[in-house]
């Protein structure tokens, strides 16, 4: 964050301590249990905004070096994410043009192509198709329909997009809607990828995302882990387009407004959160920096997938440093995991019993309001048309 923005949010910050409140909504939000438990609902957003947006993959460190790859399997189209040799992005639907096998799963380094497990056809890191056998069978057969299908990617500020839908077109600075600067202030494509653990909780890809965009429960459900760190029912507002940002800040923030003002240093005393829309959350701490992604189930609203992911800001190479982001993995999963979605999977049998028609967030919840009218916005809207329609 630039420095004269980290001056204006501490002054705010300060101000709302001061006065003892918080960011306010000029309302309360009512939000339909449908957006949790409606099956038809579950399907329009699959298609809508995992289908026909693009979709950030995480920090560009997690594919270092050419030949590095990854795949991810439930925006609802097999993506596999290549580290060209050149260091360029590219992006292809993970099935084999011969008879649709995966030619990819889970994560690699450094590969010089990939091969189908089925017929061994191998293609390239550009997605060509470089051999397979008996060629003579496939006479007269024009071998450019054969490469893998090629899907849009980009990376900028030191974070990767791609969408899982063919020949879509995107603009990272119009979605991000002015949050560029803000982002490359950060420097991420210089930190390293620690570590990734996926989760599948039994409840709505959105109660992930819910769970990071208030700290009214702070107090009550994370008394032992998160509370003791950071100030309760405290925290910013602020909307970019669709996206979402939020500051809260942790206990040493009163001694540092204590200093003269050019001594200020916003970033080791907060956690600055960010919705990337639609589905990724980016949390910048003092020394490290989280994303979590949430996918929809395939057919079930009240069930989900979510990838975690810790980076640090240079390689660990030591045993102390590997302790040292353990302790901040560890405190990661046991409070969103251990508690907040034990708390959500709960909440999410209860909305599937249909006695309870709507739930409301408070005035100050400004951002879980704003996240849930971007998906409404977003629902709403057909600038991003798929392209196979």
């Amino acid at each position: 964050m630039q420095r004269a923005e980290q001056i204006a949010q501490s002054r705010k910050l300060l101000d709302y301590i001061t006065r003892r409140t918080t960011a306010l909504a000029d309302d309360v939000h009512i939000e339909d249990i449908a957006a949790y438990a409606s099956p038809q609902r579950a399907e329009r957003e699959r298609r809508e905004l995992f289908l026909r947006r693009p979709l950030c993959l995480g920090l560009s460190c997690r594919l270092p070096n050419p030949g590095d790859w990854l795949t991810e399997d439930h925006s609802g189209t097999p993506i596999l994410l290549v580290r060209d040799r050149d260091r360029s992005l590219r992006a292809f639907v993970n099935t084999c043009r011969h008879r649709g096998a995966r030619v990819a799963d889970g994560a690699g380094e450094k590969a010089g192509g990939f091969t189908c497990p089925y017929h061994a056809w191998n293609y390239g890191l550009d997605g060509k198709l470089r051999t397979r056998p008996n060629e003579a069978a496939f006479a007269g057969h024009d071998r450019s329909q054969c490469n893998l299908i090629p899907l849009p990617v980009a990376e900028k500020y030191g974070l990767m997009w791609a969408a899982a839908t063919p020949g879509l077109e995107f603009d990272i600075d119009a979605e991000l809607a002015g949050l560029g600067p803000e982002l490359a202030s950060y420097k991420f494509d210089s930190y390293s990828h620690y570590r990734t653990k996926v989760i599948t909780p039994e409840t709505n890809w959105k109660m992930l995302v819910d769970g990071f965009l208030e700290t009214y429960h702070l107090p009550h459900l994370h008394k032992t882990t998160v509370s003791p760190l950071i100030f309760g029912d405290l925290g910013t507002f602020d909307g970019y387009g669709l996206n979402t940002r939020m500051i809260v800040v942790r206990r040493g923030f009163t001694d540092m407004v204590k200093l003269p003002e050019e001594q200020w240093n916003l970033i080791p005393q907060s956690a600055i959160i960010y919705v990337l829309f639609p589905n990724t959350v980016l949390v910048v701490q003092g020394d490290h920096v989280e994303t979590w992604h949430a996918y929809p189930h395939a057919s079930d609203p009240g069930a989900c997938t979510t990838y975690f992911s810790l980076y640090t800001p240079a390689p660990t190479t030591t045993d102390k440093q590997r302790r040292h982001w353990e302790r901040n993995f560890d405190l990661a999963i046991d409070t969103v995991e251990k508690e907040d979605l034990v708390m959500s999977a709960g909440m999410q049998r209860g909305y599937e019993a249909g006695h309870q028609k709507t739930i409301v967030f408070g005035r100050n919840e400004p951002c879980l309001a704003h996240f849930h009218q971007s998906i409404d916005r977003a629902l709403g809207s057909n600038r991003v048309a798929a392209a196979a329609e």
